[in-house]
């Protein structure tokens, strides 16, 4: 069968599970259950056989739960169970056979009541939470503080004709007196599928809003441990936009052979030079060239692995790819209905890989398969992973307009922050409605399993956390200087080996760059960075001491404690916010196209058009924006600490102003391949050549803060605003130093050059006022002379050479 019609034929069988729930007249159809309980003694025996009624029932609807139990229903008794002792950690003690009664629920209907196949269950354990094999069966465990009632939701596969379910769900009510320890919920089914069982839980609890409560068991709600995540197959498929997602899982698969010779890159964090990038946007465009069943996937960054090495950098941060869902926007009519979100920044699950980035709509179990893939043959090339997390919220949304698909459902109160001042609403330090409450004690844990699974799981080296500063707050909103989670982040042995990266900012003005809580373990997003770059390049007034202090390594903010260079991320440009061509193109942004009347996006972009609003056909101003990016780019690779680059930067994509693109499923954001080969042998080749240059040199990415013998500022006007020049040097040990010079005045500057190293002479490797191939010579223009006239906005580069 072609792909297209599998995809097809699976999306209809998730679909059918969705139709209106039953009203008062439906027939229920019901089945015979055989289950087991506890009993290992006389006490036991006479417990279980005086709740005889409350036994785990089970139950088969098409279309959801029947609380609609006619009044002629009766009860009758048949068949003999089987009960054996199994304790909450799957320890088995003496089985035996007892004779029971078992309640069987019929009812007189008009037609033949269809057979059902027979389970048979034990109480199951606690640990682990999710869904995992054990000797007995498949173990189901889910964590509710708060819940009075939960029912399991099983959609098995297809076996023999006559046991189809016909897109029905069978459910299973778990017993709090035999399937619960503590706060968690359990149970452990014999003889089920070990793959292709689609499976979620309906939760009943209080329905005290003002207490923070959301409870409501007419939706069924995705295991927040569930490890695979089935739904839409297709990235982007319209004709399934409503498509709903169930939990599965996959224990029939062999364990993905990672190789024999395989091994981690471990690249030392002050060698790191990472591109930030989105799988799918990387491959989606047709000019990729990849065949269409590949565009978009974790496969189609194999295939572009070399345009990665012949850039140079040596780590990928790849934009959110646990499992999202790309149309939370046409949900329901709104300004926002026509995007797609192609960023991922609105978590459905935090252990499931994106399943439509598997490629020709292969579904969850290929999309974890894949995804290692893609690592292994990433480490295989020298290149790191490190993923974007958001673990601040989730795509549950506000109270206004809820989703409830998990979390808000299983137990709001726990899993989110609520204001209890005001009637419980949710808190919104994220900008995005709800606010995850990390520091719970046991919301901080299933954030550290979740870590800890992919990079066990998944071999991941990294993790850049988006909006930081919200796990630096409590359970009611405050700051906390020591929060428990970002300590045990830095202090947990499974991620000791990764780099944690923050962004240390929120949407509730908790700004901690330079102060971010660390444990000498933490990197940071360089805010400072990113804004004092702009602004100095752009001939801004007053930042040439600013924009020193950053190149050095801002010591001013890391400079504390045993806190490194490298745990600045410099950045000019991130996902959000301009491109770096946009950056020397758009004085504002133009975000019309994102239905929110020009309101999103920041408003603080320190750009500047070079004259020239948008897209010009001025030779002049054109030439002055891509001496600009070089410029950018140049200070970027030369600065101590992490340099990071965004995908598409390489070549000069442009997103026509738009500063806050996530929801644009077109050229706007992916990768133009047609592009970057047009710009090859110029603005690509400077791009890479510095890349290279940077690796290649002990002068850049130190261990430690640049001392006095290290660097010579080359300066004696740090106190006049007006001045826009900046000249030092660099210096090595072996004598091959390094000097830099940059000119944001809109005039030349003619500057003496100093005396090279005993036994050396200056030779010119950049000058970006040149054209290329002469703007870069990694062998370097020997006579450079004792001065050197450089260029209006432009930047030099000499090394001191034999």
């Amino acid at each position: 069968m072609p792909t297209d019609a599998l995809v097809s034929s699976h999306q209809q069988g998730i679909n059918m599970l969705h139709s209106p729930l039953l009203d008062s007249s439906t027939i229920t159809k019901s089945s015979s259950f055989a289950f087991a309980v506890s009993t290992a003694s006389t006490a036991n025996r006479s417990f279980i056989a005086a709740h005889r009624p409350s036994i785990t029932g089970l139950k088969s609807s098409k279309e959801g739960p029947s609380d609609n139990i006619d009044p002629s229903v009766i009860y009758k008794t048949r068949g003999r169970g089987r009960f054996k002792i199994v304790s909450a950690y799957g320890r088995r003690a003496e089985e035996r056979v007892l004779e029971a009664e078992e309640p069987v629920l019929e009812e007189e209907v008009p037609q033949m009541v269809e057979s059902r196949p027979s389970f048979r269950t034990f109480p199951g354990q606690a640990y682990p939470l999710g869904v995992s094999e054990l000797e007995d069966g498949v173990n189901f465990a889910i964590f509710s503080q708060h819940a009075t009632g939960v029912t399991l939701c099983l959609s098995l596969p297809e076996r023999e004709e006559h046991d189809k379910l016909d897109g029905g769900m069978v459910e299973m009510t778990l017993d709090p007196r035999v399937n619960k320890t503590g706060d968690i919920w359990h149970i452990c089914i014999e003889d089920l599928p070990r793959g292709d069982v689609l499976y979620g839980y309906r939760v009943d609890g209080p329905r005290g809003w003002h207490q923070g409560h959301r409870f409501d068991r007419s939706i069924i709600l995705i295991d927040p441990y569930a490890k695979l995540i089935e739904g839409r197959r297709v990235f982007g498929d319209s004709s399934n936009k409503m498509a709903k997602f169930f939990g599965t899982y996959d224990f029939s698969s062999l364990p993905f052979n990672w190789g024999d010779n395989y091994k981690l890159p471990n690249i030392p964090e002050k060698d790191l030079i990472i591109y930030e990038m989105n799988v799918r946007a990387f491959t989606a465009d047709e000019s990729s060239g990849l065949d269409p069943s590949k565009r978009g996937s974790y496969l189609g960054i194999i295939e572009k692995i070399p345009h990665l090495l012949e850039l140079g950098i040596n780590a990928v941060e790849l934009l959110p790819l646990f499992e999202f869902d790309e149309f939370e926007f046409q949900r329901r009519p709104n300004p926002r209905d026509h995007l797609i979100n192609t960023w991922g920044y609105s978590t459905i699950n935090f252990f499931a890989p994106m399943s439509r980035y598997a490629s020709a709509g292969g579904g969850p179990a290929n999309a974890s398969r894949e995804f290692k893939e893609m690592v292994k043959a990433l480490h295989g090339a020298g290149i790191e992973v490190i993923l974007d997390v958001v673990y601040n919220h989730t795509n549950e949304a506000d109270d206004d307009n809820p989703y409830t698909i998990s979390f808000r459902g299983i137990d709001n109160k726990v899993y989110y922050m609520v204001d209890p001042k005001n009637n419980g609403r949710l808190l919104n330090f994220s900008g995005c409605g709800n606010t995850f409450n990390c520091n719970h004690p046991l919301v901080m844990e299933l954030i550290l399993d979740s870590l800890r699974h992919w990079v066990v799981d998944y071999h991941v080296d990294g993790f850049r956390f988006d909006l930081t500063s919200v796990l630096c707050r409590g359970t009611d909103g405050s700051p906390l200087n020591a929060p428990p989670l970002i300590r045990a982040i830095a202090k947990d042995t499974v991620l000791s080996r990764c780099k944690i990266i923050a962004e240390p900012w929120d949407c509730g003005g908790l700004y901690l760059v330079g102060k971010f809580p660390n444990w000498d373990r933490w990197a940071e997003w360089n805010g400072k960075y990113r804004d004092d770059i702009r602004k100095f390049i752009k001939g801004d007034a007053g930042m040439k001491g600013s924009f020193a202090t950053r190149v050095a390594g801002s010591a001013d903010l890391y400079k504390v404690n045993n806190r490194k260079p490298y745990h600045s991320i410099n950045f000019v440009i991130a996902h959000d916010g301009f491109t770096l061509y946009d950056l020397v193109s758009y004085n504002s942004k133009h975000n019309d196209a994102n239905g929110e009347g020009g309101n999103d996006g920041s408003n603080d972009n320190f750009s500047w058009n070079c004259g020239c609003e948008g897209e010009t056909s001025d030779a002049n101003v054109k030439a002055l924006r891509f001496r600009q990016m070089k410029n950018f780019h140049m200070a970027l690779m030369i600065s101590q600490g992490t340099p990071m680059m965004l995908m598409g930067d390489e070549y000069g994509h442009t997103r026509y102003g738009n500063n806050n693109s996530y929801g644009h499923d077109t050229s706007l954001n992916n990768f133009q391949w047609g592009q970057l080969e047009a710009r090859k042998s110029g603005h690509f080749r400077f791009f890479s050549e510095m890349i290279k240059f940077r690796r290649s040199r002990r002068a850049f990415g130190r261990e430690n803060f640049i001392g006095m013998s290290e660097v010579t500022w080359h300066e004696d006007q740090w106190d006049n605003p007006e001045s826009k020049f900046l000249a030092f040097t660099l210096h090595d040990k072996d004598g091959g130093d390094i000097y830099l010079a940059f000119n944001a005045h809109d005039y030349n500057v003619k500057t003496a050059m100093p005396s090279p190293p005993k036994n050396r002479r200056w030779f010119r490797v950049v000058d970006t006022n040149l054209k290329s191939p002469d703007d870069f010579v990694p062998e370097g223009v020997p006579d450079i002379g004792t001065t050197y006239n450089v260029a209006p906005f432009s930047s030099i580069l000499l090394e001191a050479k034999t």
